[in-house]
């Protein structure tokens, strides 16, 4: 769907791209990371034309993205920042209505469309429909900002970094959703960020940059068995823990399994790690431990939410 080709960036004696060459698929959660100054917001706002390449060509459904209209172009586009740019004038519905109205939903589609994505996300549409931005929390405000990023079904959505201002129980919990939506939309997410736990945990495949220049394309389990260099090795050499430094067991030694009877879907083990938990439940998987006979325990979104608000009550240092 999207393609670089030999795409370079100068400013003046600058150089912030590289002669770079990607090739993203329709229908892929494709992560961008990389340090400050690597090239990957750059790369990014090349999509939508809010940077132009100084060489090379970007195509877009095998069309050269200079030659499409640019209004035409960012209607296919949605778009989700790191802080959160909602219009403080106006209430969730109307922000979340904005690009369906601009092309020219009718008011019911319009309105059907935001009850419909207000539930899908947790928030009851008869209590935050007229809210405005500034009676939100940061997470319920990211919310919003995906939904109107998806709301006029786009193509492509761009997403700059958006989780990484918020707390860590709602970066957790925002990750899940926005996988979970991925899967159900099946459209194409670009996403940016600067932390490889993220990037492992939610991207089909990683793009890892450095000053300008794309180091290693690859699977998430690839890029972890057989990284390129040094370089890309180091991201995941981390003071801080993430979800893969823990397992089932710690879920159940801190009392937050459900205990059920019967079958509830597919099995985990005390050895299971946390990162693989979540994005098994991204998936939409049913997860379970068995326990003793027909008992037992059910893994959901909830018991990795519990669990993050214990670890950082506790203050471990916790990067998820």
């Amino acid at each position: 769907m999207i393609e670089f080709q030999e795409v370079s960036k100068k400013y003046g004696n600058q150089t912030v791209l590289t002669d770079n060459n990607l090739a993203i698929q329709d229908g892929e959660f494709f992560v961008l990371v990389g340090p400050s100054g690597s090239g990957k917001t750059t790369t990014l706002k090349m999509i939508n034309r809010l940077i132009e390449p100084t060489e090379g060509d970007i195509y877009f459904d095998h069309k050269r993205i200079i030659d499409y209209d640019l209004k035409e172009l960012r209607l296919r586009i949605g778009y989700v920042l790191q802080q959160i740019a909602l219009f403080p004038n106006m209430t969730v519905a109307e922000n979340i209505e904005l690009i369906p109205e601009m092309k020219n939903w009718k008011k019911d589609e319009r309105r059907q469309r935001t009850r419909e994505l207000l539930e899908k996300v947790g928030l009851p549409p008869e209590e935050y429909m007229q809210r405005k931005p500034s009676e939100l929390s940061g997470g319920e405000q990211q919310r919003i900002g995906i939904l109107r990023a998806i709301a006029a079904k786009p193509d492509i959505i761009l997403m700059d970094e958006p989780f990484s201002a918020l707390d860590p129980i709602s970066k957790s919990q925002l990750q899940l959703l926005i996988k979970e939506l991925h899967k159900e939309l099946s459209g194409t997410i670009i996403f940016v960020t600067h932390d490889m736990n993220e990037a492992m945990l939610l991207g089909d495949r990683i793009c890892i940059m450095r000053d300008g220049a794309v180091i290693q394309v690859d699977k998430p389990d690839q890029i972890k068995k057989h990284p390129k260099n040094d370089f890309v090795a180091q991201f995941f050499k981390n003071d801080s823990l993430s979800l893969a430094d823990y397992r089932v067991e710690d879920l159940a030694a801190m009392d937050l399994l459900e205990i059920i009877t019967g079958t509830a879907g597919r099995s985990v083990t005390m050895e299971t790690g946390l990162d693989e938990v979540v994005r098994r439940l991204a998936a939409n998987e049913k997860l379970n431990l068995q326990l003793e006979e027909n008992q037992q325990a059910q893994v959901t979104s909830q018991t990795i939410v519990a669990f993050l608000q214990q670890q950082l009550e506790a203050g471990e240092p916790l990067d998820d």
